[in-house]
């Protein structure tokens, strides 16, 4: 219903086309773009463009209002150049999704009959989603600085979302923003309090130089947080394996139980990839949260070490904000505390 302007400027969604169920999409507009807060972070979108490839619309709202937009979301996507596509049965191609899986796909629009095997053949002969390696291209290219604050906490960008910047400001805490494949030396030489490795697009096994850096990062018990592709990364670094899910969990109500509590929360999801439970038994993780649905796994707690990992996204934009005390579970292990 809301949050078109934050999921479409989500690193995690590159290089995907988005379908939205909600039957009118569009009617508050979108924000300014240049709107930064205090810390030169954007105010209202996700990364500095829109990520995805395309999106899939049942009725696009060319009408829209609301106290600060600037445009309307097909102007937007006209000056970014993202095609679209409305007038579609969303709902049906979401059965379709939930039944055959996550599958390759092309937008085409014509005034004349579509050749629709043509396009079949392309897409048979495109190159597949899963083959690509997207972290290179969502991440910074250098470092970048948040604050003025002497302690600091670096996160790693493999996809990061602005609103993850924003929390752990919120913290109080300078941020440094590194490259994904940042070396522990590089992020070790800012002598930070804690580490964050944040969320992206694409396959954890793509990311070999991060699963790398947070090895080193378990092995100096640097108190750290890894968020949906990041908590992969972790448990990947330590000795996890991960696998593809079929159509991924991707939504904003998304509930899940902390094993620690027995509390469900609900949670805003964006991951195609998952953590296999049966391989935490050869790690030194234990389960912390688990998804209610199909009890995969969402969140994994080190044994002996400040290292704490969620599947969803603590930082929610747009909603639910439930899990945001998941940063203060970082602020707690950075202060000398243990993770409840």
């Amino acid at each position: 219903m809301v949050g078109y302007t934050e999921t479409l400027t989500d690193p995690s969604y590159a290089g995907q086309i988005l379908t939205l169920t909600y039957p009118l999409i569009g009617n508050y507009g979108v924000p300014d773009p240049k709107a930064k807060d205090a810390s030169g972070i954007s105010k209202y979108f996700e990364s500095d463009r829109i990520q995805a490839r395309g999106l899939v619309v049942h009725e696009l709202s060319e009408i829209a209002s609301h106290w600060n937009l600037v445009m309307t979301l097909d102007e937007w996507m006209n000056n970014e150049k993202v095609p679209g596509i409305s007038d579609i049965d969303t709902r049906s191609l979401t059965k379709k999704l939930r039944t055959s899986g996550v599958m390759m796909a092309a937008l085409v629009v014509s005034d004349s009959e579509i050749d629709v095997e043509k396009i079949k053949k392309q897409l048979a002969e495109a190159k597949p989603y899963t083959s690509d390696e997207f972290a290179s291209q969502v991440s910074t290219k250098e470092a970048q600085l948040y604050g003025a604050e002497k302690e600091c906490v670096v996160v790693i960008d493999t996809g990061v979302k602005n609103a993850i910047l924003r929390n752990v400001r919120d913290l109080g805490y300078k941020v440094v923003r590194l490259p994904w494949n940042a070396s522990a030396d590089q992020v070790l030489s800012h002598k930070p309090k804690g580490v964050v490795l944040s969320n992206g697009p694409g396959d954890p096994e793509k990311c070999p130089e991060t699963i790398k850096t947070a090895k080193q990062l378990i092995e100096k018990n640097i108190p750290t947080l890894g968020i949906c592709l990041g908590a992969q990364i972790l448990g990947l670094a330590g000795g996890a394996t991960t696998y593809k899910l079929k159509y991924g969990h991707r939504g904003q109500n998304k509930s899940c139980l902390n094993l620690k509590n027995n509390q469900v929360y609900v949670t805003s999801q964006n991951h195609g990839y998952c953590i296999d439970p049966d391989s935490l038994k050869k790690t030194d993780f234990d389960l912390w949260f688990t998804n209610t649905d199909d009890k995969t796994v969402e969140g994994i707690k080190h044994k002996n070490k400040k290292i704490i990992a969620v599947q969803f996204h603590p930082e929610a934009s747009p909603g639910p904000y439930d899990c945001k005390y998941v940063f203060e579970e970082l602020d707690n292990l950075i202060k000398g505390g243990e993770s409840n």
